[in-house]
């Protein structure tokens, strides 16, 4: 094992240690920048009237100024149908969709961001005041395969088939034109009930001082609630489209849908619960300017949800996300003493390969090595009294360097058998130099 000791001058220790610290300032810094870093998570959305994308880039932009650890990134996809695809196709880590549209099935909700109600409504005058009276006539589904969910659920519940009725798809532009040209009897829309979408809907119809757009009643809507689908019962109140008279002059039961910001079910937790924090303080913040953010709340929590919520989201909601101490306190308390056995390992393997820095017995042999060529050259009895207080002192001190040290008899021992062969020389050194003496 001796022959395997490495000898370490000052400064090669000294580099190892600098270049150890280096390694460990250099992991420091990647770790604490990576744990800075925002993350970014592209959001999908999309609407007929482009408000959507206009409502996600101002929380995006608000997330971007504040500093916040997670950032959006908003691509718009068209419509809600468009974004739910794309999220589908995972094209998108969020996206804002409507819970009857499109492939949710890998989707959790972060947020509730407002309703759609289904409107049913008939020109001015209609004589059309029931679905029932819908017998043989064409209603236009503005938004078409967008809504085709409410018709085809409007058409189990009611055996629509067997009434003869057709739904035909319009574009949200022609339905004004096929409500004046005849070409549908009633329009069936799904709007948020805010100013903007209402004036839309009231745009849609002539209206005189006295009669206003008829809302067709969805009489069954509990009954279609009650199936566990992406349908609720709502009445919306009267005089919702106009005050005076008020339009409707009754409340009217129709459906509602949720629209939902989801993310991806395998995004982690932690961003999902920081980027619901956020939101929700954007939405205190921003809402005067944009009356839109008034519809965010938190989603359905309930383990039977259409739509589960995303458990990071879920943890901020319901007050259970994980401080950075619960998450990470037991890393920090065990990481000192899992280094502390690093440590001991890696010094116990050191020592057993006998790579060390060694001020033993090396130099002081080098030394004694070098003595035997000046020893044989002395002329002098004063140089060899000179030479022998030189051994004497470094035997001295090397014997004072190794006491103590596990292996400091083993290296005694070898400077002791050096020391015996150079006074052996030394004698015979004396004993010739007496002799030329006695001969001169």
């Amino acid at each position: 094992m001796k022959s395997l000791k490495v000898e370490l001058p000052f400064w090669v220790r000294a580099v190892l240690l600098v270049g150890v610290l280096c390694i460990v300032a250099g992991a420091g810094l990647v770790a604490y920048r990576y744990y800075e870093k925002p993350v970014t998570l592209t959001v999908a959305v999309g609407s007929l009237d482009g408000e959507a994308r206009q409502t996600a880039s101002l929380i995006a932009g608000r997330l971007a100024t504040t500093d916040s650890p997670v950032r959006l990134k908003v691509e718009n996809s068209g419509n809600v149908l468009d974004a739910a695809k794309a999220f589908a196709a995972g094209k998108a880590d969020l996206a804002v969709v409507r819970a009857d549209v499109g492939d949710l099935s890998q989707a959790r909700t972060v947020t509730m961001t407002t309703h759609g109600v289904v409107m049913i409504v008939a020109p001015p005058g209609s004589s059309i005041t029931s679905i029932a009276k819908l017998r043989d006539h064409t209603v236009g589904v503005v938004g078409g395969e967008i809504n085709h969910g409410v018709v085809e659920a409007l058409k189990k519940e009611y055996d629509l088939g067997r009434s003869n009725v057709t739904f035909k798809d319009i574009m949200p532009s022609d339905a004004r034109r096929a409500v004046q040209a005849k070409e549908v009897a009633a329009l069936l829309l799904v709007v948020p009930l805010t100013d903007r979408y209402l004036s839309l809907v009231r745009g849609l119809f002539k209206e005189s001082a006295t009669a206003g757009p008829v809302l067709i009643p969805i009489d069954s809507a509990g009954a279609i609630a009650d199936t566990k689908g992406p349908y609720e019962s709502f009445d919306i109140p009267k005089g919702t489209l106009r005050g005076a008279p008020p339009v409707p002059d009754n409340d009217v039961t129709t459906l509602r849908v949720t629209y939902y910001l989801v993310a991806n079910r395998h995004l982690n937790a932690d961003v999902i619960a920081d980027l619901a924090r956020r939101i929700m303080g954007v939405r205190r913040d921003l809402v005067g300017e944009d009356p839109q953010l008034a519809g965010i709340a938190a989603p359905e929590l309930d383990a039977d949800a259409y739509i589960s919520a995303h458990p990071g989201a879920a943890a901020f909601f319901n007050g259970t996300q994980q401080s950075f101490m619960d998450r990470y306190g037991n890393a920090i308390y065990l990481t000192p003493m899992a280094l502390g056995a690093l440590a001991s390992i890696f010094a116990a393997a050191w020592r057993f390969l006998g790579v060390r820095s060694n001020e033993a017995a090396h130099p002081t042999l080098d030394a004694f090595c070098a003595l035997p060529g000046r020893i044989r050259s002395v002329t002098d009895e004063s140089e060899l009294n000179a030479i022998e207080n030189e051994v004497d002192s470094l035997l001295r001190t090397q014997l004072a360097r190794t006491a103590g040290q596990e292996e400091g008899a083993a290296e005694a021992q070898a400077l002791i058998a050096a020391a015996q062969r150079l006074d052996n020389l030394i004698h015979h050194r004396r004993v010739m130099l007496a002799g030329r003496a006695g001969v001169g």
